[in-house]
C-alpha cells in the first residue's frame, strides 16, 4: 500500500508542477507594426528675430550712410 500512495504522491506532485510552470506570465518582444513617429514642431522663431534685428543693426548703423 505505501507503493501505491508513493505513486500516487509522485502523480499529484508531477501535476502540480505542470500547473504551476503553465502559469508563468510570459514576456514577448516584438517590433512595432506601425512606425513611430515623433512630433519635432520646434519653434525656430527665435533665431529668426535675432538674425534680423543684427542685419537691421548692421543697416542702421552710423557707418553705413543711409541716414
Amino acid at each position: 500500500m505505501t507503493k501505491h500512495r508513493i505513486l500516487i504522491a509522485a502523480g499529484l506532485t508531477s501535476l502540480f508542477a505542470a500547473g504551476v510552470t503553465a502559469c508563468t506570465p510570459t514576456v514577448q518582444v516584438a517590433a512595432p507594426s506601425e512606425p513611430i513617429h515623433i512630433n519635432l514642431n520646434v519653434k525656430i522663431e527665435h533665431e529668426i528675430y535675432i538674425r534680423v534685428a543684427q542685419e537691421l543693426d548692421q543697416i542702421f548703423s552710423g557707418s553705413s550712410g543711409l541716414f
